[in-house]
């Protein structure tokens, strides 16, 4: 499958350690979509970045960016990034104005009238010493010059952290811009709700495994009516996967998860043919979706 980012079981094991950070990780992420990367701390979300960018070297697999191999190619690979770490680390004497002007001469290519807009539309004050500001501007600073040169690639780790609501808003929205021109964005994030808002589809790694994808935009199952039935009779949940009439999503135990295929009556039908203990409505979001694969307490 082609795409602006190509994984193929990709693999990572460090020194001294017998179990893998990454495991066979193996996605794609396409021209103008957002992938949200979600996991819990230590799951290889940030293994999965440093190897994108060839910060270190993978015992495993190979990933390509716009068609390049991200070991081999390496550098042919950066001019087409824009990257903001997770803990913005900036050189902390220069200003803002002077970091925006030396990676442009890096990058070679007139990007002023766009950084001028970052700058107005996240109200960045780049005239300040990086060290004489807050965090969350130091955050504007880092979010800008990922963006400034409308890379093709976007590889973003927690890029809203120290932002305030306002400035999410303009973050999401200048997300929504570079999709739209084509960028494929690639985010690593703990926040679920602001996944569920801003990407296209995600995947959740546990234990350096994929181990689910889940498309956010057009995904019926995410925001539609869901009834949670707790049923007394342990094949009762089994005659639910079967019956076609419904949507079985997941269970637990005795506790099942559906959705109506047609009607909410033709539903309740099915489900009078049950013991039911307790039932409730509710709708499904990503957090849900999330702590159903992160059920040990991971």
């Amino acid at each position: 499958m082609s795409g602006s980012i190509v994984i193929k079981k990709l693999g990572k094991t460090y020194p001294g350690s017998r179990t893998p950070a990454l495991d066979k990780l193996s996605l794609t992420v396409k021209a103008g979509e957002v992938y949200g990367f979600l996991g819990a701390n230590g799951a290889g979300k940030s293994t999965t970045i440093r190897l994108l960018l060839n910060f270190i070297q993978p015992t495993a697999g190979r990933a390509r960016i716009m068609g390049l191999d991200c070991v081999t190619d390496s550098v042919a690979t950066k001019r087409h990034i824009g990257y903001l770490s997770g803990d913005v680390a900036l050189w902390p004497k220069v200003t803002g104005n002077e970091l925006f002007a030396y990676l442009g001469k890096l990058q070679q290519r007139d990007n002023s009238e766009y950084l001028a807009e970052l700058i107005h539309r996240f109200e960045a004050e780049p005239e300040k010493r990086i060290s004489d500001l807050s965090k969350g501007n130091r955050q504007k600073i880092g979010v800008i010059q990922a963006l400034m040169h409308q890379p093709d690639v976007l590889i973003l780790d927690e890029p809203t952290s120290g932002l305030d609501p306002l400035m999410q808003e303009v973050f999401y929205q200048t997300i929504r811009e570079a999709s739209a021109r084509g960028a494929a964005v690639f985010v690593s994030s703990h926040n679920l709700a602001e996944s569920q808002r801003m990407c296209d589809r995600v995947g959740i790694i546990k234990h350096g495994q994929l181990i689910r994808e889940q498309l956010v935009k057009g995904d019926d199952n995410l925001g539609g009516l869901t009834f949670r039935i707790t049923l007394t009779d342990p094949h009762d949940v089994e005659k639910l996967k079967a019956d076609r009439a419904i949507k079985f999503l997941s269970s637990e135990g005795t506790t099942a998860l559906v959705q109506p295929k047609g009607s909410i009556a033709e539903t309740l039908a099915v489900l009078a043919t049950c013991n039911i203990q307790t039932i409730t409505t509710e709708q499904l979001n990503l957090e849900d979706e999330f702590l159903e694969y992160y059920g040990d307490g991971a």
